[in-house]
């Protein structure tokens, strides 16, 4: 579908249709933004969980 056939679509709703199809837009944007913190913060604190978890004791649970 292309831009403009979705945007066409979206300008036959009636107003209160376009206010939903917004908040829907907004929920997706927020969505992804979420997404890419969780991330980036998993990422972040890799570091230090390898520095708690490579160790010889967990080595043992590594083996199971």
């Amino acid at each position: 579908m292309s831009d403009q056939t979705l945007i066409e679509k979206i300008q036959s709703l009636p107003p209160e249709r376009v206010e939903e199809v917004e908040d829907f837009v907004d929920f997706l944007k927020t969505r992804d933004q979420d997404r890419a913190l969780v991330h980036a913060a998993a990422r972040l604190s890799e570091g230090a969980f390898r520095e708690v978890w490579d160790n010889p004791d967990d080595a043992e649970y590594d083996r199971l």
